[in-house]
Order: C-alpha cells, then sequence, then structure tokens
C-alpha cells in the first residue's frame, strides 16, 4: 500500500469524505500528517501553500511527512519539500456549476455574494458585485482554479487553457470526479493499492437538501461562462477518468467493485448508525460529532448506536467524526502537549 499522499483538497468538493479516509488509515497505520502550524485546519490558505506553514517542518532539519491533506493553495515546489519524493498526487473535482451554487449558500459572508439575494442576481451582473482585488474574490469565481494555485481571472485562451491542464497532469498522478464518488473509491484503492475497507466512508460536511434549489437552464450557462476555466479543468479530467478507470480496470469489473463497495458501506451504516443516516446538526446527540455549522448551509452529521463493542464502536467513531476534530485529535497524538 502507497502511505505517502498529497491530497489537494479543493473545496466543496466531498473532499472532507476523502479527508476522514486519509486520517483513518494514516492513524491505523502510524502515519504522520502535514499538519497547519500550532495545530490549526488550513495551511495559511489563501495563501499560496510554503513549507514553512506546516508544524514541526524547519529548513534547518528538513522533516517529511506521509500525508499532506489539509486546504492549502497549491505550490509544487514548496510541497515537496515536505512528502518523500515517491509522495502520490491526488485531487478531486466537482461540477462547477453545482461548485458555485454550494459555495454560494456556503460562503454566503464573502464580499462578492454579500449583497445579492440570490445567485442569479450575482450572475445578472457579476461585476458588479466581484472585486478582482478583494481577499476572498476566489469563493465567487473558478474555485478549483485558483485552489490549483492559477489565477481565477486568468486569460480563457485555448492557449493558456492547454497549459493549465498540462501544468495539472505534470504535478498530479490522478484526479477524482466527485459526482461518481464510489467509482472515484475504487479508482482510489487501485492506485494507492488498498483495501476495500480503507475507502469506505460516510458523506461528511454535506448539507441539507432544504438548502439546495435546481437552478435554471439560463443560470447554468452564464456559471459556466463565469466560471470559465474551472468548466475546462472539469471536462478535461472527467474525461481522462473513464478513460483510466477503462484501461486499469475496466467496465465490468468497476460495476463488481462499487457494488461491494456500496454493500460494504450499507453494511457499516446498519452496524454503526441510529436510523437511516444523517441528520440535522440539531438532532446529533453528541456534541463531538457535531460538525461546523457555515454560512447559509446546514451541515448534516450522525448518531452511533449506544453499547457497541470496543472496537467496533472505535472504527464506527471515526467514520463519523467531523474534520476539524479529527484533525484536532491527530494533532494531540503526534504532537502531544507537555504534561502540566
Amino acid at each position: 500500500p502507497k502511505t505517502d499522499i498529497v491530497f489537494l483538497k479543493v473545496h466543496k468538493s466531498a473532499s472532507s469524505t476523502v479527508m476522514n479516509i486519509l486520517f483513518r488509515f494514516g492513524e491505523m497505520h502510524n502515519l504522520t500528517f502535514a499538519f497547519p502550524q500550532g495545530g490549526g485546519f488550513q495551511l495559511y490558505y489563501p495563501h499560496h501553500f510554503l513549507a514553512k506553514f506546516v508544524q514541526g517542518f524547519s529548513p534547518m532539519s528538513p522533516r517529511q511527512f506521509n500525508i499532506l491533506c489539509h486546504h492549502m493553495r497549491f505550490l509544487q515546489p514548496e510541497v515537496q519539500k515536505v512528502v518523500p519524493s515517491s509522495a502520490v498526487y491526488f485531487s478531486i473535482l466537482r461540477n462547477p456549476v453545482q461548485l458555485m451554487e454550494s459555495s454560494f449558500v456556503y460562503y454566503k459572508g464573502a464580499s462578492a455574494f454579500s449583497r445579492v439575494r440570490s445567485l442569479e442576481e450575482f450572475l445578472s451582473q457579476p461585476w458588479r458585485y466581484y472585486d478582482p482585488a478583494s481577499g476572498d474574490r476566489h469563493y465567487a469565481r473558478n474555485l478549483m482554479t485558483f485552489d490549483f494555485g492559477f489565477n481565477p481571472d486568468g486569460d480563457v485562451s485555448p492557449e493558456r487553457v492547454q497549459l493549465m491542464l498540462k501544468a495539472i497532469e505534470a504535478s498530479f498522478d490522478f484526479l477524482l470526479i466527485s459526482e461518481y464518488f464510489d467509482e472515484s473509491m475504487v479508482l482510489l484503492k487501485e492506485m494507492l493499492c488498498w483495501d476495500l475497507d480503507s475507502v469506505v466512508s460516510f458523506p461528511l460536511n454535506s448539507r441539507d437538501s432544504s438548502t439546495k434549489s435546481p437552478l435554471p437552464d439560463s443560470v447554468v450557462e452564464k456559471l459556466k461562462a463565469w466560471n470559465r476555466l474551472d468548466w475546462e479543468i472539469y471536462t478535461h479530467f472527467n474525461r481522462t477518468f473513464w478513460e483510466r478507470l477503462d484501461r486499469l480496470i475496466g467496465r465490468e469489473r468497476l460495476r463488481r467493485e462499487v457494488r461491494a463497495l456500496r454493500q460494504r458501506q450499507a453494511e457499516l451504516a446498519r452496524a454503526c448508525l441510529q436510523g437511516t443516516g444523517s441528520v440535522g446538526p440539531k438532532d446529533i446527540k453528541d456534541s463531538s460529532l457535531r460538525p461546523l455549522q457555515h454560512g447559509g448551509a446546514r451541515i448534516l452529521g450522525y448518531n452511533l448506536k449506544q453499547g457497541l463493542p470496543r472496537e467496533l464502536e472505535r472504527t464506527c467513531r471515526r467514520l463519523v467524526t467531523p474534520e476539524l476534530q479529527y484533525s484536532s485529535l491527530l494533532y494531540k497524538k503526534q504532537f502531544p502537549p507537555p504534561p502540566p
């Protein structure tokens, strides 16, 4: 199994669920994580990543870590200072239309969104509300492009787009697609030589459907045009994702593996969870399992069954622990506080 991993955690793309998979694998195999300085939750995002943002790194005695997976704005020469040269690089993408709809609800306080009532209103005159000079502009335009380290207001000529796609291909071993999450997990398992249980997950940091609304076609077209660079990244890597699956696994085995993964997840859900699945924040009984609520979204969580055997309880708890709590827990394990 591969144990040196860089995961670029792109915003609002099922990346918290992938992060939980990496946390569990790392914890189980006693791997080290490149944590943000002081145990924070982001690597000084939205600044480009620098090695010095990582707790325990110093240029004098550069220390390398197994897994880098907290939010960052990608900058490969700096990333290479904190992970072994053998590290596998991957990320996950989401259709920019749904991505921006999610971003709008989640980052409603961002300067570009704070004065509009709806996404339609923003898209009717984006330049009236969007300021390329504001520090939080990336939440409102080409968010994936930004997270990969490029300029979200950059030139969209075919030549520039090709250069950007080539640069991403040169840096990353593969990209997953959040709309095909189970297929993505089968690919992840294949690329990292992991077993099925290592890529099992429950959706984390997802919002309840009451805040989601379908977008009219006219808005969808405006969204694609406004997020043109993201759209180019997504369509290109969605195509290569399927090409890779066909080449490595084939559709027949893919169907079998997806079925096996879903069966295992259903089995664990029956064993671990009260009720049928996720619940609203007010209904989560164990406060240590409550996810952070953000913007206008209602972020769902889980209740575990009572009285589970110890080993199963531990497995179940790890599957449903929200990312901030899990990150803090692993940070304290890796950097134990000095005894009082």
